[in-house]
């Protein structure tokens, strides 16, 4: 639809007085081409080619981020009813496509990733030579309000604690597994004896991280001991993905993990903030997040990153959860104790 715009104003700026029948074959015409044909030199054109360029250096998920933003701008083309050229994008035209964004109702959080990747685009065009105005771009600032859906370490108590039917509870033991080793489901779903090993006298798992390709050798918590040793020393059998993340909102709804919290859902095609309990948006990443928020202060930054993975230290603290109960309340106590002593 956003082709067929963009077409028909063409050729109405062309002939103002073109016929219906002739809009007609262009519409028919531009549907049935299988693939948007993007004119050379043009913006969606470079999209297209920086994608080509990146499909086998970026991860899959990453890949299909650039896949959005660039539907986005095709989208943004059928409202401008005009193909756009990387020379004119320059603050007015930022304005605008924020504009457009918010009346779409996009997030600002996609708008300010979106007007990013712009100008990784327009960087990528002035290597092959376009001139364009990328130093000049001002993109609004925004600073999102990080919200890290984490299972505080009263939470992880309630679940162990907790009874569950016998056909649930090999997924209950790899959701606690997966708090005390703060590994993607990718890589702990795959954990298994033959990486076992012990180095002084601790029980350690050696591995590599499907997604980053790190070799990864973790002591085992004593939590996570204690759980193999009720499967004679071994892990629990591997369950899939979408079976395992029904299976852990089943638990935790079980183990009353029922705080209201605010959670964005997919609606058609725009994800809407709403009411929730916290069980009902429970998913596998959840372990390596709680992992990363409840260790984090306890134990040295460098040390957990070593054990997630992670190569930053501001990647990691993506994970932290920036309101921490426990540590709030510890804190509170610090207070008392340093005015107790100096009344």
């Amino acid at each position: 639809m956003n082709a067929i715009k963009v077409k028909i104003a063409e050729v109405i700026a062309e002939n103002p007085h073109v016929s219906i029948k002739a809009i007609s074959a262009v519409i028919r015409k531009t549907f049935s081409d299988e693939s948007p044909a993007f004119v050379e030199g043009s913006f969606l054109s470079l999209m297209k080619d920086y994608l080509e360029d990146k499909k086998k250096l970026v991860c899959l998920s990453t890949y299909r981020r650039y896949q959005v933003f660039m539907r986005l701008m095709e989208k943004f083309e059928g409202f401008l009813c005009r193909r756009i050229f990387p020379e004119e994008i320059d603050s007015t035209f930022i304005a605008d496509f924020y504009a457009f964004g918010r009346q779409e109702e996009y997030t600002e959080s996609t708008l300010n990733r979106s007007a990013e990747f712009i100008k990784t685009i327009l960087n990528f065009a002035e290597k092959k030579g376009i001139r364009t105005q990328v130093r000049q771009l001002e993109i609004p600032k925004y600073r999102e309000v990080r919200k890290v859906m984490i299972l505080e370490e009263k939470e992880i108590k309630k679940i162990k604690k907790s009874r569950v039917p016998k056909d649930l509870q090999q997924a209950k033991d790899w959701l606690i597994i997966s708090c005390y080793t703060g590994q993607r489901i990718s890589d702990f779903m795959r954990f298994n004896i033959n990486q076992l090993l012990t180095i002084d006298g601790k029980q350690c798992i050696s591995f590599v991280q499907q997604k980053t390709r790190k070799e990864i050798v973790l002591p085992l918590h004593p939590v996570v001991l204690k759980i193999m040793n009720r499967y004679g020393n071994a892990f629990p059998e591997p369950l899939d993905q979408g079976l395992y993340n029904e299976q852990i909102k089943k638990i935790a709804a079980l183990s009353k993990i029922d705080t209201p919290v605010k959670i964005r859902k997919r609606v058609g095609f725009r994800g809407k903030e709403m009411d929730a309990e916290k069980w009902q948006n429970i998913s596998s990443h959840i372990g390596r997040r709680s992992f990363a928020s409840n260790f984090y202060g306890k134990i040295p930054t460098p040390l957990l990153m070593q054990a997630t993975g992670h190569s930053t230290e501001q990647m990691f603290l993506n994970y932290i959860n920036p309101v921490n109960h426990a540590r709030v309340i510890s804190l509170g106590n610090y207070f008392e104790k340093i005015y107790a002593e100096g009344a």
